[in-house]
């Protein structure tokens, strides 16, 4: 066994259990750590220890405070990462987009239902988009407007792009969503970049068709190496973030994937899972502190 500098972040959701001294003192303990290094008081702390990867990540899995804070165990080189990739849906916002526009038309809850047997893994992801599309043939345009105006971000979306730009990174937003959206988001979040599929339109109304190639798992996966290799990178450099089965082979791929908030077929293999705080959790995995965190609105 091949033993290591690594780290562990411990991270809480402060409204369910904030991560107390006593608490980073227990766990510190527990993994046989350096005392705690804290990143937000009653948030995040960081713990430091010389020992196997695999040992302690299996350590972090059974430890006893699983079921009150999210923790990551990285080796400690490279955690700082040069580009960020996310999915949209459910991940830099709350929404899924493709429901919201649904829920106007009146196929709101045959579309949910498909959309979360395809975020489970239990549908190909593109047979299922290309019959929920189908099913808004006829929808004028302004519907996806109307859409556009129920958005809300996820917490932390604004610190977790406008840090890790401030930072030098490239953070780029990859959907298996709509362009109509992801322009939007680009610009108000200031991505570098934005991918997904195009919907239809002829004469102001939506065809019930999607431009081809349509953009899956595979697609993403396949951008993320596209990328590494534009921007000069190496593969433990990058980091992806999604929530469903469609991001699964580009997280397993990046240098640290996190699952967040996510369905059971991503959580079970994803290096990192995120289950209680919010996007600021990216961050604080690479180390960054409240301290530095940046915001769209103010950096």
């Amino acid at each position: 066994m091949q033993r290591m500098k690594i780290v562990i972040t411990i991270i809480a959701n402060p409204k369910i259990f904030p991560l107390t001294k006593l608490r980073a003192k227990q766990l510190s303990e527990e993994f046989g750590s350096e005392p705690p290094r804290w990143l937000a008081k009653e948030i995040a702390c960081e713990l430091r220890l010389e020992n196997e990867l695999n040992t302690v990540r299996k350590a972090a899995a059974t430890s006893s405070f699983k079921s009150m804070f999210d923790i990551i165990v990285q080796p400690m080189h490279g955690r700082r990462k040069k580009l960020l990739l996310t999915d949209m849906d459910s991940t830099i916002v709350k929404n899924e987009t493709l429901d919201e526009l649904a829920n106007l038309t009146g196929f709101g809850k045959q579309i949910s239902a498909i959309t979360d047997r395809a975020m489970k893994g239990e549908l190909d992801f593109k047979t299922a988009l290309i019959e929920r599309v189908k099913m808004l043939q006829g929808v004028p345009e302004q519907a996806l407007h109307d859409t556009w105006a129920k958005i809300e971000l996820m917490q932390g979306a604004r610190e977790l792009v406008s840090t890790m730009k401030a930072n030098g990174a490239t953070c780029i937003l990859i959907s298996g969503g709509f362009k109509f959206f992801t322009d939007r988001l680009s610009e108000l979040l200031k991505f570098d970049r934005n991918f997904a599929n195009t919907l239809l339109l002829e004469n102001g109304i939506l065809t019930g068709a999607i431009n081809e190639p349509i953009l899956d798992k595979n697609s993403k996966r396949s951008a993320l190496f596209q990328l590494i290799k534009t921007y000069n990178l190496d593969q433990s450099e990058t980091i992806a973030v999604g929530d469903g089965a469609n991001d699964l082979p580009m997280i397993l791929s990046a240098g640290m994937g996190v699952a967040f908030h996510a369905k059971p077929i991503l959580e079970k293999k994803a290096p990192a899972c995120i289950r209680f705080g919010d996007l600021t959790a990216v961050l604080y995995i690479q180390g960054y502190k409240k301290a530095d965190f940046k915001n769209s609105n103010n950096s």
